[in-house]
């Protein structure tokens, strides 16, 4: 008798993770174990280094060995008894919080895996070492840190294989459903994680070319966008190369520095964005002009 769809899908859930495990194994319990080691002796890198190359990978492991693998290999040997595992995802989606933080952090991880390579040969060489042992079939280290980043998006697939191939009258189908839906929610926060990430690093660049000017400096502005910008001079019917910087909150004036020493430009007039009003001018002598209006002052500017 051929097997049911939806039970080849729940075995192939249960093949992938005992391999997952297997790599988990492999990144927490050799590289990680070995190179912290060799830290602790201080020849090789920095033990707080190793800790951050390999993030929360020590309980994104335990959680996978210790409690999602096993509970998925006694539901698979029950399968005939009782067909389903919604119930177990279930139990697994909330932890899947987890990897938040480990994704967050994997593009700094590889960075400073080749920083550190670059700066300590010893370093480099257990690497290199370690990913000579057939448990890394031939990959690197970069490779098998990647797995983590991309093990919630397979079991939105697996699952969403399942949900698709139950009957509809399985006893499964309503913990199958809610389960998808979780891991969904938990994808979601995971790639919000990085996406939140992203706009904090590009807004803290942005406040270096500012100078990091106090009043300025806050993580909850939004940079909405940026670019060059002429003054006019209606005093002498000239205009000046200057910048904006467009937040949510707050138009940033800026004057390009000569020289370039720290910040890139000097913030000359802040307008808030509440009470700021923005008009076009029809100017035949300066097209594409048009007013802004602060509080304190009036400017008029010519774009490209």
């Amino acid at each position: 008798m051929q097997e049911p769809e939806e039970k080849k899908i729940a075995l192939e859930l249960l093949e992938t993770e005992q391999a997952y495990v297997n790599r988990l194994h492999l990144l927490d319990q050799v590289f990680y174990t070995e190179l912290m080691k060799e830290a602790k002796t201080g020849k090789t890198v920095p033990e707080e280094v190793v800790k951050m190359i390999f993030s929360n990978i020590s309980s994104i492991y335990q959680f996978h060995a210790e409690f999602f693998l096993p509970e998925l290999q006694k539901r698979m040997e029950d399968w005939n008894r009782n067909p389903r595992i919604g119930d177990v995802i279930q139990k697994l989606a909330p932890f899947l919080k987890m990897y938040g933080e480990y994704v967050k952090n994997f593009d700094k991880a590889v960075e400073l895996i080749t920083a550190w390579s670059e700066k300590s040969p010893p370093f480099q060489e257990l690497i290199a070492d370690i990913q000579k042992r057939k448990v890394c079939a031939n990959l690197t280290l970069q490779h098998h840190m990647l797995e983590p980043v991309q093990r919630i998006p397979r079991y939105e697939l697996l699952l969403k294989d399942y949900v698709r191939k139950l009957p509809p009258q399985s006893p499964d189908r309503g913990d199958a459903e809610k389960a998808l839906e979780m891991i969904f929610m938990v994808a979601k926060h995971s790639n919000a994680a990085i996406a939140e990430m992203e706009r904090l690093q590009n807004l803290w660049v942005v406040y270096q070319r500012l100078g990091l000017e106090d009043d300025i400096v806050d993580p909850s502005n939004e940079l909405i966008k940026e670019g060059p910008i002429q003054k006019i001079s209606t005093r002498n019917n000239s205009t000046s190369e200057k910048y904006l910087f467009l937040f949510n909150n707050m138009l940033l004036y800026c004057v390009p520095k000569v020289i370039q020493v720290g910040a890139e430009f000097q913030v000359h007039l802040r307008i808030d964005v509440e009470g700021m009003k923005v008009r076009e001018l029809k100017d035949t002598e300066f097209p594409h002009t048009f007013l802004v209006s602060g509080k304190k002052r009036t400017l008029e500017l010519q774009a490209r």
